[in-house]
């Protein structure tokens, strides 16, 4: 039997698994599987978390298509809401590390004696090339012109320790990001793939936001897309250090520190608990 919890953050949905419990391979083909809408459980991507003691954890993140990711603003969120509510701590702040780097996670609001607000130490924004990364000398990528698809387009890349690619707009466009979403997390300058992010300033203390999230697309939220379009537009003096980033999901709220440290608050939600059928755990070891 493999049990599993099901929780999202602001429509952003992932499936957490605890390490010692499952009994399958994971494996791309598995992973895929489990993600999908319509032959398994559904999901935006997997967390599978490790217990290091009682104020560090271990966060792997998987994509839908099976990949690996460095870090999720939502996914830690969600991981640290679990570890607070099934009672892996006794403490209201701990931390969780992650291929992107450790990170702090404080429980900050409580609903029922659940967490429902949670803040998160990001990390460090560098806007460094050799750091994100992007192809070419060595510099800080701010409004660089490339073409996609035949258009014309200034990007602004950075690494919250995953990589992102942010571009402003006038009007937000649905249907724009999802075709060219695609086209520019496989673009050639970016040889770990990128994030991207559509971003419209709205005032110097709220942005507008649609997110292409690498190995997953088109999202309704995500917690480091959000501090990425969040620090560019903030780099590029558009918005104040302090600001409110609105998606489809919902809002997240972000701060930007001297040093270029990020914190992030948003809510989570459970959304189910379950065990994996006797059937579908032989597909995933077959």
């Amino acid at each position: 039997m493999t049990e599993f919890v099901k929780s999202h953050g602001l429509g952003n949905d992932y499936i957490i698994f605890e390490k010692e419990k499952i009994i399958f391979p994971l494996i791309e083909k598995n992973i895929r599987l489990i993600c999908d809408r319509n032959y398994g459980i559904g999901s935006d991507g997997i967390l599978v978390l490790e217990k290091i003691n009682n104020i560090e954890f271990k966060l792997r993140i998987f994509n839908p298509d099976g990949s690996e990711a460095e870090k999720s603003g939502n996914g830690i969120r969600i991981l640290g809401k679990y570890i607070y509510d099934y009672k892996l701590t006794n403490q209201k702040e701990f931390y969780i590390h992650t291929l992107g780097g450790k990170v702090k996670v404080s429980i900050v609001e409580e609903l029922n004696g659940k967490a429902k607000n949670i803040e998160v130490e990001m990390g460090k924004i560098s806007f460094k090339s050799t750091e994100i990364p992007v192809l070419g000398s060595e510099r800080d990528v701010i409004d660089e012109e490339i073409e996609v698809d035949g258009e014309k387009i200034k990007i602004t890349c950075l690494s919250i320790g995953n990589p992102h690619c942010v571009f402003f707009v006038d009007h937000i466009d649905e249907e724009k990001i999802r075709k060219i979403g695609p086209a520019l997390e496989k673009f050639p300058l970016f040889p770990n793939r990128t994030n991207v992010q559509m971003v419209k300033v709205l005032s110097p203390e709220r942005i507008e936001i649609r997110i292409w999230e690498r190995g997953a697309g088109y999202t309704l939220a995500s917690g480091s897309s959000s501090c990425a379009a969040a620090a560019a537009s903030y780099k590029k003096g558009l918005v104040k250090n302090q600001l409110e980033v609105i998606m489809p999901g919902g809002k997240l709220y972000i701060k930007i520190n001297p040093n270029w440290t990020v914190n992030l608050i948003g809510p989570v939600e459970e959304v189910f608990k379950g065990e994996l059928s006797e059937e579908f755990l032989n597909k995933l070891k077959s």
